[in-house]
């Protein structure tokens, strides 16, 4: 999703297979309005095409940096969905503030420039129209999941090592051991599912910024899809990259004075691990993001506004 604030005549090249370039957005670059469905559908297939063009180190440096945006949103949710002792939240508004501040990671890789996996599921629009390789978008893919897990990983040790856990008697702690549990005893075909729904509003949300003249208006675009998917508690993926081994690392490393302040051990976490991490969620919750994206959105998109 970096530099999609580019002007369109820097487009101008042609690329894929067979070297096909898609139309210009009829001199979309000079009007002030947000552009209409039909032209945020080329500006897609653009899109797509410029992302494959990136190097392997620009395209994972790009990628670490989502991972890690995507993390932070994550750490910000978790924040608003820790209690405080004492007082009692209502379920419904707790995880309505989480979605909204998780909605920070989006914002983030939209304004600063970044690489997410779920988004670029989009990239399937330059493809049927026969202006990418599978062989290209597969590359794109494969390094930017590479790239958000790096990312992710590697945030959720910083965070681990500032002891963000002890924070609030351990209640932020207490909170991410909580959110990884409940994620890894998900069932294989709900966890897919979730994963549809999830990116479906994703890929919804960077298919509006396409259509954003100005900064305040993509993240005006990102918000509400991006808080809606975690307010309803749907699975993504690369967000999953941090909370479930954050969680893990809180209960291998925390210390005894940590699980006495919660009231609980590490045995009553027992199901959250490396295995049922990857096998129990982050395989099926991949499957159900890359259906919702490249199924759910960008399929119908292309087949509305591009096939011919």
């Amino acid at each position: 999703m970096s530099e999609i604030g580019e002007e369109n005549s820097e487009l101008n090249q042609s690329f894929g297979p067979e070297k096909l370039t898609p139309p210009p957005l009829n001199d979309s670059a000079n009007r002030f309005d947000s552009l209409l469905p039909p032209e945020m559908a080329r500006r897609a297939e653009e899109i797509g095409v410029r992302k494959t063009t990136l190097t392997f180190t620009k395209l994972l440096m790009l990628a670490i940096l989502a991972g890690a945006f995507i993390a932070l949103g994550a750490v910000f949710s978790t924040v608003a969905l820790t209690g405080v002792a004492g007082t009692a939240i209502p379920w419904g508004w707790s995880r309505v503030v989480a979605g909204l501040v998780f909605s920070l990671g989006l914002v983030l890789i939209v304004v600063g420039g970044a690489e997410l996996f779920t988004g670029n599921n989009l990239i399937i629009m330059a493809w049927a129209s026969r202006h990418l390789s599978v062989k290209q978008v597969l590359r794109n893919w494969g390094i930017v999941y590479l790239g958000n897990f790096i990312g992710s990983i590697g945030t959720a040790i910083f965070i681990f090592l500032g002891q963000l856990h002890a924070f609030n008697n351990g209640a932020f702690g207490l909170t991410a051991l909580n959110i990884g549990l409940s994620k890894v005893n998900l069932g294989f075909v709900q966890a897919v599912v979730l994963g549809m729904l999830c990116n479906a509003l994703v890929c919804l949300a960077v298919w509006m910024t396409y259509s954003a003249r100005s900064t305040l208006e993509r993240i005006a675009s990102v918000i509400l899809p991006i808080g809606a998917f975690v307010a309803a508690g749907f699975e993504h993926c690369v967000a999953n990259m941090y909370f479930i081994p954050y969680a893990i690392m809180v209960k291998s490393g925390a210390p005894a004075a940590f699980w006495q302040a919660v009231g609980h051990t590490p045995a009553d976490y027992a199901s959250l691990g490396w295995v049922s991490f990857l096998w129990h969620n982050l395989l099926p919750v991949t499957i159900g993001n890359m259906i919702g994206g490249t199924v759910l959105v960008g399929a119908i998109y292309w087949i509305v506004y591009l096939k011919k």
